[in-house]
This record gives structure tokens, C-alpha cells and sequence, in this order.
């Protein structure tokens, strides 16, 4: 990778920002309508199968929170190494963290749906099971509610933080606001770190109470960056086909991105397949039942899709350098990867629902379509009140001249 010192090319400001009259601005709208129809009739078709209500809507929020967590996690990275290259698509990162506040509110009704969701969460089953009596000093629900509201506002407060700055920055070019957002990078990934891999304990792997995985909450953070990092690749192609940041935005960019999803495949895929042999190896029963689960049944033509379809395809379909600089190519993948992804959330919750196999609802569309439509409305909604790119940033020249070799 090089970057030329070679003078930045002479853009008009306009060239920066969403035209007040551009397609892109209807989002917010959009979303919205599409966030009131999917929960609405989400709601509609839950009432009388309320296990399915929640386990589908458990998918669909942690899908969207995936995507904003990940979009911090890259903002967060991108100051703490003083990243030169990624000023023309930080923006992008940024829009999706904006979404936290928004995404907060899915996870609102869930509690309301813990008795569904958690087995831990009835008085009677830990009176009647010595392992949940054990744990229950942690898995409890005001502890595990009051957990989650700390999470919340951890990714909140840091998105809302860096965010404001860098708002702050477009308009006055302050060079010590970077200073600032580079300081603060570094103990923000720390309490990132801590607080993903709990939040992924508590959402995710306490489902099944009795199996723990210590690697768990790595898996779900890398499932968080292919995800946004699919996203990011999208947004990029998407913003150049409707003529947005075409000067700004280039080949070089996208490639970059595609490195960084091909990248992410493979340390997925080293992630899971280190729990899934570990757990093999070992041969412990309170370990082997969450596979052993997963194998049996049409669980398990899921889960070699999932292996065959989230490492072996993708990772042979992106190593070419000319699909990465394909705008079709990219989009084709990361479009496949979101899928995967999605599928790998169905793969974790569904089967603690569904014990003899697969069992698509048309509630696992509706909830999906819901909080789709809401996390749109919030990138929407956030890419129309700044910039398209960080006009402040002091990096920002390095990254038009950016080119990857």
C-alpha cells in the first residue's frame, strides 16, 4: 500500500454534501415507513406465538446492532492509528454508528420478552437446576437489565462523542480535535472490547445457559466487522452509482475495503473453526451439546452452508485483486457475506427455539424488515445532517491522493 504525495484534486465544497434534492434524502422516510410496517405487523403476528415473536426479533436487532457496533469499532481504529487512507469513507462508519440511540429502542420490547427468550430468567428453573443456581449471582434479570443499559450508553455516549467532534471539526478545522479523538481512541477500544464481549455472553451464549464458550464474544466481534465492512463496501459502490463522491470516493477505496472483508472472512473463519475444534477436541458434554445441536437434523445442512457459504466461497471469490476493484464483483460478494452473516445470527438463536431443525416464520421476515427499515432511517437520517465526507479532518487530502498497490 502507497499513497503518492501528489497534490489533492480541486473539488467545488458541494461535491462533499448530500444535494438538498438527491434521491438519498427520502431515506429517513423510507425506512421509517418500512420500520412501522415490519415491527407493526411484527407485532400483529406475534401475539399468539410470542416464543417466535421474540427469538425473530432477537435476530433481526443483533443483525442491525452488528452493523452500528461495527461501524464504531472502525471509526474507533481509524483514530487510534492516525489512518490516513480511510478519511474519504470514514463518514460512512460514522452515519452507521449513529445509529446506536436508534438501535437501542429494538432491544426495549425484548426485555418485555425475556421469559420467552432466557430459561434462567423463571424463578422455578433455577430453584429446580443446581447450575443455574449457581449463576445466578450474574444471570439474574435486574443485573442482566442493568448490564444492558450500561452497554447501551458505553456505545452511545462514544458514538454521540466522536461523532459531535467530528462534526465540530467540518466546521472549524481544528487540527486538535484529531489530537483529542486520537487520545480518547485508545481506552474507548478498551471498554469497546469489554463491553461487546459481554453483551455477546448475555444476548447470545446465555440463551443456552449451560454451554459457555470463552472465545464466544471474539466470534461475535468478527462477525460484526465482515458485516460492516460488506456494508461499507455497498454504501461506497451505491454513493457512486447515484452520483455521489464519484470524484472523492474511488477504485482505491473500495479495493481497500474489499481487502479489509477478505481480511475479516478469514479471521472468522479462524474464530470458529478454533471454538468448533476446541470444543471437539475436548470432548466435554456441557461444551459438545451446542454443536452437537447444531448437527443434527436440517441444523446441520445449515451449518455446513454456513462454513461452505460465510469462508470457503467468499474467501476464493474475493483473493483475486480484480474482483476487489469490481464494483460489481465487491457488491456481489458483500452482499452474499450479509447473508452469511444474517444466517450465522439465525445459526446462534434459532436452534434454542427450534430444537428438531429449521423453521422459517414469516415473523423472521417482518422483524428484519423492521429493524432494517429503522437502522435506514437512522443512516439516512445522519448522512443528511453533516457532510458526506470529514471535511475537517487534516488527513482528508491524504486520502483523495489515496492509491493501493
Amino acid at each position: 500500500m502507497a499513497e503518492h504525495a501528489i497534490a489533492p484534486p480541486a473539488l467545488h465544497p458541494d461535491v462533499f454534501r448530500l444535494p438538498a434534492a438527491h434521491p438519498w434524502t427520502r431515506l429517513p422516510l423510507i425506512g421509517s415507513a418500512l420500520a412501522v410496517t415490519g415491527l407493526g405487523a411484527s407485532l400483529a403476528l406475534g401475539l399468539g406465538n410470542r416464543p417466535q415473536l421474540w427469538h425473530s426479533w432477537l435476530v433481526a436487532s443483533l443483525f442491525v446492532l452488528s452493523l452500528a457496533l461495527g461501524g464504531l469499532f472502525f471509526v474507533l481504529t481509524q483514530h487510534a492509528t492516525s489512518a490516513g487512507w480511510s478519511g474519504a469513507v470514514r463518514r460512512i462508519a460514522e452515519n452507521a454508528m449513529a445509529t446506536l440511540p436508534f438501535v437501542a429502542l429494538l432491544f426495549a420490547p425484548l426485555l418485555l420478552g425475556m421469559g420467552e427468550l432466557f430459561h434462567w430468567s423463571h424463578a422455578d428453573a433455577v430453584a429446580s437446576d443446581p447450575l443455574l443456581a449457581h449463576k445466578r449471582a450474574y444471570l439474574n434479570v435486574p443485573f442482566f437489565v442493568a448490564r444492558t443499559v450500561l452497554y447501551f450508553a458505553s456505545w452511545c455516549g462514544l458514538a454521540l462523542w466522536f461523532g459531535r467532534l467530528s462534526r465540530r471539526q467540518d466546521r472549524s478545522g481544528e487540527h486538535e480535535l484529531s489530537r483529542r479523538m486520537r487520545r480518547a481512541s485508545a481506552p474507548a477500544l478498551i471498554l469497546f472490547a469489554i463491553t461487546v464481549t459481554f453483551a455477546s455472553f448475555d444476548w447470545l451464549m446465555s440463551l443456552n445457559p449451560h454451554w459457555y464458550s470463552t472465545i464466544f464474544g471474539v466470534y461475535f466481534f468478527a462477525g460484526c466487522l465482515v458485516g460492516i465492512f460488506a456494508f461499507m463496501s455497498l454504501v461506497a459502490i451505491a454513493q457512486g452509482r447515484a452520483g455521489l463522491l464519484v470524484e472523492v470516493v474511488t477504485v482505491e477505496h473500495r479495493h481497500q475495503i474489499g481487502q479489509l472483508l477478505f481480511a475479516f472472512v478469514a479471521f472468522w473463519a479462524y474464530i470458529a473453526f478454533s471454538q468448533y475444534f476446541l470444543i471437539w477436541y475436548g470432548n466435554i458434554p456441557e461444551e459438545t451439546g451446542f454443536f452437537a445441536e447444531r448437527l443434527s437434523g436440517s441444523w446441520r445442512p445449515a451449518s455446513v452452508a454456513l462454513a461452505v457459504g460465510h469462508f470457503v466461497v467468499p474467501f476464493f471469490f474475493l483473493l483475486p485483486r480484480a474482483v476487489k476493484r469490481s464494483s460489481a464483483a465487491l457488491a456481489a460478494g458483500a452482499l452474499w457475506l450479509l447473508a452469511m452473516h444474517l444466517l450465522d445470527l439465525y445459526w446462534l438463536v434459532m436452534p434454542n427455539l427450534h430444537h428438531g431443525g429449521m423453521a422459517p416464520h414469516l415473523l423472521d421476515f417482518t422483524t428484519l424488515l423492521g429493524a432494517g427499515g429503522l437502522f435506514l432511517a437512522a443512516y439516512g437520517w445522519s448522512s443528511r445532517r453533516q457532510a458526506l465526507v470529514p471535511l475537517g479532518d487534516p488527513r482528508l487530502s491524504e486520502s483523495l491522493t489515496f492509491e493501493v498497490i
